[in-house]
Formats: structure tokens, C-alpha cells, sequence
């Protein structure tokens, strides 16, 4: 394959197989597309996330330059429903044209295996017991009782060995990092 020519408008290629022509006129290799833009999808997700009005949030929103988009969401109270994601997923399907740009789309739950990533998770995690990996490898656990845009701070109980004694007592201990000297954050899952 060899270029013959390229500008802004038009691009022609040796090998005709492989191109398309657009509405414009203009040809363009069928291989390449334009990549969806990200603010046109927050908007559709966003839109119907207020339409829905169930305390949703998105954690995250991926587009790769072959259009694949990878959406995670969670909600303030309680968990992601199958039905949530089937209407953020619809919203977003129904409004890109696929005839314009062809794109394959994931809308899924953030999931509990995954670091807590945007404020709002760590909001709705207060009150549980998270795992805090930080910069410097060293790696805390505990409840979380307080978080804003700055850190986080956990609570510790552990049991200490009283000096001169052979007994143990229980202490409780609080610890604040600042967010930029955590690497992640995880929701300790136990089956008790």
C-alpha cells in the first residue's frame, strides 16, 4: 500500500480496497475514523443519569482510538443495578450515529475488586474497613472515618502488650494520609 496523497480533506491510497468515501466527498482509508469525543459521551451519561436521578456517578470513562469505550458507574447509595447500566448503555447507543463512527461500548459497575478512584466512592465507603497501599510500599489497614479532596484518615484498633506485664490491651489509633502519598485504596471484602 502507498500513499499517493493526504491533506486534511481527502487522502487517496494505491490500493482502492481500502477506501471509503465519505458524505463529503472526500476519501478517507475505511481503516481510519474519527475518534468518538469523550464530552459528547459524559453528556449523554450524564444526561441520563439525571433523568434517572438514583444517585449515580461515572468513576470512569475510556475511549481508545478504535472507538471502544469503556464506561464504569456507581451510585451513592446501595449498588449498581443490571438496569442501570442497561440505560446509561442505551442513552449512549441511541445518540452516537453508527454510520458516522462505528464504536463498541462497555458500561459496567466499578466492582469491588478495584481501587476506589474519584471522592465519591471513598464518601460512600465511610464506615468501612479499606486497605491504603502508599507511595513508599507501606501498606495500612483500617475503617474509614474521614475523607476529603486533601486525604483520608482510617481508624486502627490493635491489641498491645502492656510494658512489664504480660497483658494486652486494646488501643485504637486514627492515621490521615494525604491523598497524593496514596498509590490505591481498597474495600477490605469479608465474609463474615
Amino acid at each position: 500500500m502507498r500513499i499517493l496523497a493526504f491533506s486534511k480533506k481527502s487522502c487517496t491510497f494505491a490500493t482502492s480496497n481500502i477506501v471509503k468515501i465519505t458524505n463529503e466527498g472526500t476519501t478517507v482509508p475505511s481503516f481510519y475514523s474519527q475518534m468518538i469525543a469523550k464530552k459528547k459521551v459524559m453528556e449523554l451519561i450524564d444526561e441520563r443519569m439525571a433523568e434517572l436521578d438514583a444517585g449515580l456517578f461515572v468513576v470512569s470513562l475510556k475511549i481508545s482510538s478504535n472507538n471502544i469505550i469503556n464506561v464504569e458507574i456507581d451510585k451513592e447509595d446501595g449498588n449498581v443495578s443490571i438496569n442501570d447500566c442497561m440505560s446509561v448503555s442505551r442513552n449512549v447507543e441511541h445518540n452516537l450515529d453508527r454510520e458516522e463512527q462505528d464504536f463498541e461500548l462497555h458500561v459496567s459497575s466499578a466492582g469491588l475488586d478495584k481501587p476506589l478512584r474519584v471522592l465519591k466512592q471513598f464518601v460512600k465507603n465511610i464506615g468501612r474497613e479499606v486497605t491504603v497501599k502508599l507511595n513508599n510500599k507501606t501498606i495500612e489497614t483500617g475503617e474509614l472515618i474521614q475523607v476529603d479532596e486533601k486525604g483520608l484518615t482510617i481508624r486502627q484498633e490493635k491489641r498491645v502488650k502492656i510494658e512489664g506485664t504480660k497483658k494486652k490491651e486494646d488501643i485504637v489509633e486514627e492515621k490521615y494520609f494525604p491523598m497524593n502519598e496514596i498509590k490505591e485504596t481498597k474495600i477490605v471484602i469479608s465474609f463474615k
